[in-house]
This record gives structure tokens, C-alpha cells and sequence, in this order.
């Protein structure tokens, strides 16, 4: 059974101009027409590579994890999670961390089905929305939680209240987790330096990237990685070349972003409609690689939805919460399709 809707609190907000990139359908260099690799399930919303076996990892609405060949001949479940999973690191002993939405943030054996609960809490506050988590070589969990008012089934409240109530959360086993950031706009993906030297997390909320960093001279401090982005960032990974890859999970909207700067009464009304009756994202497909300097490096996209036919889409893939690149390849998640998407990388962009 659905739970009630929060009562929607709208904080005035004026988000930074909307670039015109926003506007457009297609990049210059376009997100190749992608292969599929069916799943048996809905809603891989977050994909990643576990170099222990080779394969792919993702988690499905149902709450299952699954085991993927790259080349789509075999998938296999490995674990149950009773929940919703999202965010997912493959740990070097084989084991799974996965956030679960409504669970927090647990450990799982792929070699048993076995979980167990890592983490529940921060700062005497529960993980509301547990969305993404990265593991640092010393051991330590970099984990975000997205909201403190809205969970996952009411998450665009987040998103029309802009209350910033979201966090990244450091845990070092067997110590207190710590909030080394608050008052994040919907915090969502997380992913670290390839030198452990800062890590990124996504604000949704506030079509940005900020940084925390780790060592060095500016060790605690934090700044904006990447700001004014023309979608929604969502899940974030490292490739293997230092790139910070963000899956752009819909454009920008016109109206929402009027309705921040003026209009909260016509967002608390906005609220109340049935979600059957609210105006849905534009379909797309799209996802950018960013360098340590902040430079956008790749920039894919295309239009998603469409009617498929056969075993290629006809119009792409939509929604795409998530990417990781493996062996020049970048593989897409989605929350709402039933299949994760492959796509060679084309070379990067001319300067």
C-alpha cells in the first residue's frame, strides 16, 4: 500500500539560467543506437562492473540482484534483498555493498545470498532514501542518503520542495558514521578519485556535482565540481581513465525551474495531483564524462522511449539512472526499463 504523501514545505529558489544545451535532443557526436541485454526484471537503476567475476551487477525493482555476462548470454540472480536496491559497489573480497531504499545500506555474499545491515543511521537521523555508496582503499564507506522528508516512493517531492535535506555520510567500520555534507539538494550519486583524493556526489536537485576532498592542503574542505548542468544528474562512476561518468537522467525543465523561483503555492498544487496526472520527463537518453578539472570530456545523448521492435530499440533507451564504462564500452541503467544498454564509447569530443 502507498504511503501518504508528505506535506510539501516549497522553499523559493532561483536555480542558475538553463544553458541552452538543455534544449537539445541530440549531441554533436550522438549516443550510439544501443544493444540491450534483457533482464527478466524492471528497473535496473544502478550498473556496475565487478572485476571479481567479470561481469555486470545490478539491482532490480523486485529486489533481486543480478549477475550479468557482458555479452548477454546469462543472467543470474545472487542475492534477494526484501527491498528496493540502487546503488551498488562490488567489493574486492567478492562481497556486494547495496543501498536499499528503505533497508540502509547492507552487505551481501553473491557465494551464499547472505545480507547483512551496515549501516542504518547518521547523526541520529535514519537513512530516509539510502541511494549510492563507494568503498575508499582504507575501507571506509562514502554513502548518500538522498532526503530526510520524502522516501523513495514520493522522491520528486524532494525535488518541487528543494528543502535540502540531503547528506553524504562517511562510516569507518567500528566508529559512529559521521554527515561530512548536509543540506544537499536530493543527494544521489557517489564516486571516488581514482587517488582516493576527493569524492563527488550528485545534487540532483540542484543540476550540480560538488566534491569533498579527502587529502592535500584542502582535506575536509569542499567546492563545486560542475555546476548549471542542462539534466538532472543522477548515479555516478569512475572510469578507468580518472573520469567521473554521470548518467543525465532527464533535461531540464523550463517550468520547474519558474516554479522554484516564484510559484510555491502552484507547487503545493502540483503535489497534490494524482502522479498519473503529473507531466513526466522528457525521454532521453544521456550520459557525460567528466575530467578531474571539471571539463566535460564526453557528452551523449539521444531521444529514448519509443516502440521496439524485434530485439533493437527503436527509439532507444530512456531514463538512464546510471553508467560505467568496461573495456570501451558504457552500460546503462535505467528505473524504468526491463534491460541494461550497451554502447561502444565513441572517441572523445575535439576541444
Amino acid at each position: 500500500m502507498p504511503t501518504p504523501k508528505p506535506r510539501l514545505e516549497p522553499v523559493v529558489w532561483r536555480p542558475p539560467r538553463r544553458p541552452a544545451r538543455a534544449r537539445a535532443r541530440y549531441s554533436r557526436t550522438p549516443l550510439p543506437l544501443p544493444r540491450l541485454l534483457p533482464l527478466g526484471g524492471t528497473g535496473p537503476e544502478d550498473v556496475r562492473y565487478d572485476a571479481v567475476t567479470d561481469r555486470l551487477l545490478t539491482g532490480l525493482a523486485d529486489g533481486r540482484i543480478v549477475s550479468v555476462d557482458p555479452a548477454g548470454a546469462d543472467v543470474r540472480t545472487v542475492a534477494v534483498t526484501g527491498g528496493r536496491p540502487l546503488g551498488l559497489c562490488p567489493l574486492a573480497d567478492g562481497r556486494i555493498l547495496v543501498c536499499c531504499a528503505d533497508q540502509g545500506l547492507l552487505r551481501v555474499d553473491p557465494a551464499t545470498g547472505r545480507k547483512e545491515t551496515v549501516l542504518r543511521e547518521a547523526g541520529g537521523k535514519p537513512l530516509r532514501v539510502c541511494s549510492n555508496a563507494v568503498a575508499a582503499p582504507d575501507g571506509t564507506l562514502y554513502v548518500s542518503d538522498a532526503s530526510r522528508r520524502f522516501g523513495l516512493d514520493h522522491w520528486m517531492g524532494d525535488l518541487l520542495e528543494h528543502s535540502g535535506t540531503g547528506r553524504l555520510i562517511r562510516y569507518e567500520p567500528g566508529k559512529p558514521a559521521e554527515v561530512v555534507l548536509d543540506g544537499l539538494q536530493f543527494a544521489n550519486g557517489v564516486a571516488l578519485a581514482p587517488d582516493a583524493s576527493y569524492v563527488t556526489v550528485a545534487e540532483t536537485g540542484a543540476y550540480r556535482l560538488r566534491r569533498l576532498w579527502l587529502t592535500g592542503p584542502k582535506a575536509g574542505t569542499d567546492d563545486v565540481l560542475l555546476d548549471n548542468l542542462p539534466a538532472f544528474p543522477d548515479n555516478l562512476s569512475t572510469g578507468p581513465d580518472g573520469l567521473i561518468w554521470v548518467a543525465m537522467v532527464a533535461p531540464r525543465d523550463p517550468l520547474a525551474d519558474l516554479l522554484h523561483r516564484t510559484h510555491p503555492g502552484v507547487r503545493r498544487a502540483l503535489w497534490a495531483l494524482p502522479p498519473a496526472l503529473m507531466r513526466g520527463p522528457r525521454p532521453t537518453a544521456w550520459v557525460v564524462g567528466v575530467d578531474p578539472a571539471g571539463r566535460v570530456v564526453h557528452d551523449l545523448q539521444r531521444p529514448g522511449g519509443g516502440r521496439r521492435t524485434g530485439k533493437r530499440p527503436a527509439a532507444g533507451y530512456r531514463m538512464v539512472t546510471s553508467v560505467c564504462e568496461h573495456r570501451g564500452r558504457l552500460y546503462l541503467g535505467s528505473l524504468v526499463e526491463s534491460s541494461i544498454a550497451v554502447v561502444d564509447l565513441p572517441a572523445p569530443r575535439p576541444a
